[in-house]
């Protein structure tokens, strides 16, 4: 995938000559992970399967984006999700939302190497620090060389890896249960079958009006303002080909859930899911303890393939990122043949800093009864909010400025970070729209009190 590379549109955007198809696979592995691999059985072990009610959410808020955000990514020769927020509000609104970007994207995906790591190292005797390590090595060494090009067809080849273990997964824990109609009956009678939850609580993390209009907005934000998933759209042949791998992904992460939830559901009826064992324990005990040597190497390969696939996504796009969002434009230099030597450099610095994050997660974090794709998908939301928030405001009143958009931005981010830390009882779904919310509503609030907007108005 390396051998044709000469500029960084080549090696962050993949030339822009990447099928639909691809892309797709691609985004679905990306942002599942290893975190599907490990902690969504145990989210359906421990509960039932009102988790679905997010992605159904998830398929909603890609449709949007299709359908309002998309176009404005394919107005001109765009390098980052960012790019755009520059033309209408300066070069410092940009700045700081791709800043947001880095930082959140080195948390999160700190924590899914850290996930990635776990049943590895269950699996193969090792001790989760040197599973980082030899985890982050490998992926740092290929998406280093082949770029966004090579980070998308090593996805596809993840992606059919983990789906095919996830199969297996489900087809021996069901046999452990007895068979599927003795496994849906208990799972019946214990109420773990439960799809809608139609309370209208912000307490409560599953409910359909969560899912829907947080599942919606999260994913809006995610793939509509995060460069993770928008590098992936910038590099297809065309809007007509991005949005199709859009909502095609929409799709396949709803089957997908929906494959991991009953590997949990069936885990449970086979009494492997002790209460006593950390929840993200669950479903490598299961592969250590009652997998067959060979299909036992399907599934610390599926693992190693999920959590791969996000992090090498993650170096590319924060690379790509720092090199055009922050490089470019304080030295001037736009050459693309030096900014694809600085993106490579940069990729290396990054491959490291997430590992190191990672390592730190497994430090304070582990052990822990929180299923960590709750926890990952938690510290994501604390900034998706504001992000979302200045693409629409950028399609708001004229008096809007720069300036506004970047208090708004501030004031959410600090709003969303108080609820974390201080533990209230706001449940991650709602992160999103509250972010949001603050963020709209100060931007326009500023923008109108502003002498300018006074005068415009």
């Amino acid at each position: 995938m390396s051998r044709n590379q000469r500029t960084v549109g080549d090696y962050f955007l993949g030339a822009r000559d990447l099928p639909a198809w691809a892309i797709l696979l691609s985004i679905v592995a990306t942002e599942t992970s290893a975190l599907t691999v490990i902690s969504v059985p145990a989210v359906a072990a421990r509960g039932d399967l009102t988790f679905l009610q997010l992605p159904i959410g998830y398929l909603i808020g890609r449709i949007a984006v299709a359908a309002w955000l998309l176009p404005g990514y394919f107005t001109g020769e765009q390098e980052t999700a960012y790019a755009r927020l520059e033309h209408r509000f300066g070069t410092a609104t940009r700045r700081v939302t791709s800043g947001i970007f880095l930082v959140t994207r080195v948390l999160a995906d700190g924590v899914r190497v850290y996930a990635g790591a776990i049943p590895l190292a269950v699996m193969a005797g090792w001790n989760v620090p040197l599973a980082i390590v030899v985890m982050s090595l490998v992926t740092l060494l290929y998406t280093w060389h082949g770029g966004l090009k090579a980070v998308v067809w090593v996805d596809v080849v993840q992606l059919l890896v983990y789906v095919s273990g996830g199969v297996v997964a489900l087809w021996i824990a069901v046999g452990l249960a007895g068979g599927l109609g003795p496994t849906l009956a208990a799972a019946a009678g214990a109420g773990k079958l439960k799809l809608i939850d139609p309370t209208v609580n912000f307490t409560t993390t599953y409910t359909l009006l969560g899912g829907l209009i947080g599942g919606a907005l999260l994913s809006a934000a995610s793939h509509g303002t995060d460069h993770l998933i928008v590098q992936r759209l910038l590099a297809s042949r065309g809007l007509a080909a991005a949005r199709r791998a859009l909502v095609g992904s929409g799709v396949v992460v709803l089957a997908q859930f929906a494959l991991f939830l009953f590997i949990g559901i069936a885990i449970w009826a086979a009494q492997l899911a002790p209460a006593n064992i950390p929840a993200d324990q669950i479903f490598p005990r299961f592969v250590v303890e009652h997998f067959p040597p060979g299909l036992a190497g399907l599934i610390v390969a599926a693992v190693l393939a999920a959590s791969m696939a996000t992090h090498s996504s993650a170096i590319s796009a924060l690379a790509s990122s720092i090199t055009h969002d922050f490089y470019a434009g304080w030295t001037g230099r736009t050459d693309p043949g030096h900014l694809f030597r600085v993106g490579r450099a940069w990729s290396l610095v990054w491959g490291v800093l997430i590992t190191l994050v990672a390592l730190g997660f497994n430090a304070v974090a582990g052990g822990g009864q929180t299923p960590v794709v709750v926890f990952a998908l938690s510290i994501a939301s604390i900034t998706y909010g504001a992000l979302l928030g200045a693409y629409l405001l950028s399609g708001g009143p004229r008096w809007v400025t720069g300036r506004s958009v970047i208090a708004g931005i501030a004031l959410a981010v600090v709003v969303m970070l108080t609820i974390f830390v201080t533990r209230q009882k706001l449940a991650w779904p709602w992160y999103v729209p509250l972010g949001t919310l603050v963020t709209v509503l100060t931007g326009l609030l500023i923008g109108a009190l502003a002498p300018s907007g006074r005068t415009r108005g």
